[in-house]
């Protein structure tokens, strides 16, 4: 199969959707791949390296997508990109369809295959989610931090305290990687974290694994509006696999934060838990609401270019060998390539999408 590896183009987006030692692994098994000159760049990739690794350097995107039987991306395709998709084309990359009527609208007239990172699952969980999610939950408290700096618009609270004056306070929402790895971060600058989930089983469980300086918390509205009111930091970290976030913060209940309270929602990509979220980019990242700061970055693991870029691919690499060399029809029976297929053919294949926008499902046993 011809493989492209197309430059992201979403603002500050620096990632890309394949490193020389997949690209390598994917000539070895039989394929062509196609990367965009400059495209690793910002991960710090030359293109030598591409080249020695057997790919073949590209100048331009619509090239690759004029080529390419199976493009491999980061992050969805933007507007611009939608004309350059072709009927029967396999695109692998996060869609983030529940979020976005516009680009299901596009994919499903498009005709193209598209298998979405987000929903792959094995035994119950994200593989191809969980190192992004790794990153954005350390990101959140590190750019939450930072946010709470006076001359960044937020209270002058330092996460950490110092002797005599007491640590700043963080609530998670969700307890999943992000919520976690958040968890984590924060309790290692030594603040005080506040960890809630529904879930009473992944409850016991990280209340056992977490340090001191972290809480467990059942979550419910009332719970989360009565925790408001004492926290520093908020991050957002809830996942429904495929479907658009659950709001858990309304616009009223900013009233019960603080003035300079920072709100840091990683669901943003999902369409936010958080009302007020709406997304942002790395050049623009915050703005504010009743006296709270909002950071919305939807593609935050950009940021960190570099280590996501190797984190994200070491995961994917793997799946993306198994999808070119099955095809999409093939892949439909794969038990695992299967649960990716979000629009396939003009067709709805993932039931949170079809639920977020009323569509039409169509079981993906049935769409080839």
């Amino acid at each position: 199969m011809l493989i492209g590896v197309p430059k992201e183009i979403k603002q500050q987006e620096n990632r890309i959707g394949a490193v020389p030692a997949m690209v390598h692994e994917l000539v070895q098994g039989g394929h062509k791949v196609l990367v965009q000159t400059g495209g690793g760049l910002g991960a710090g990739i030359p293109d030598d390296a591409y080249a020695k690794a057997g790919a073949e350097l590209v100048a331009d995107a619509a090239t690759i997508y004029a080529r390419a039987d199976m493009i491999v991306k980061v992050k969805e395709p933007l507007q611009q990109e939608w004309p350059l998709i072709r009927k029967g084309q396999l695109l692998f990359t996060y869609f983030h369809f529940a979020a976005d009527r516009a680009l299901t609208e596009a994919m499903v007239k498009s005709g193209a295959h598209c298998f979405a990172y987000e929903t792959l699952t094995v035994h119950r969980t994200l593989p191809l989610l969980t190192p992004m999610s790794e990153v954005a939950g350390r990101m959140a408290i590190q750019v939450g931090a930072y946010y709470l700096e006076r001359h960044n618009g937020g209270r002058g609270v330092l996460l950490g305290g110092v002797p005599g004056v007491e640590p700043g306070n963080v609530l998670i929402l969700g307890g999943g990687v992000v919520g976690s790895n958040a968890a984590r971060m924060a309790a290692g600058l030594g603040a005080r974290v506040c960890l809630m989930d529904i879930s009473l089983d992944r409850l016991r469980y990280l209340s056992d694994v977490m340090p001191p300086n972290v809480v467990t918390l059942h979550s419910s509205p009332l719970a989360i509006r009565e925790r408001l009111h004492e926290a520093d930091l908020v991050v957002g970290a809830v996942l429904v696999s495929g479907a658009r976030a659950p709001l858990l913060v309304r616009r009223e209940d900013l009233k019960h934060m603080k003035d300079g309270a920072v709100i840091v929602d990683v669901a943003v990509d999902q369409g936010g838990c958080i009302e007020t979220c709406k997304p942002t980019t790395h050049a623009d990242p915050t703005y504010v609401i009743d006296g709270v700061v909002h950071y919305c970055v939807a593609n935050m693991p950009g940021a960190v270019a570099r280590t996501s870029t190797f984190a994200l691919t070491s995961a994917t690499g793997p799946y993306a060998r198994r999808l070119a060399d099955l095809g999409a029809a093939k892949a439909l029976h794969d038990p695992v390539l299967a649960t990716a297929a979000n629009v396939v053919a003009g067709k709805v294949t993932h039931e949170g999408v079809a639920q977020a926008f009323g569509m039409p499902l169509v079981p993906v046993d049935k769409v080839l």
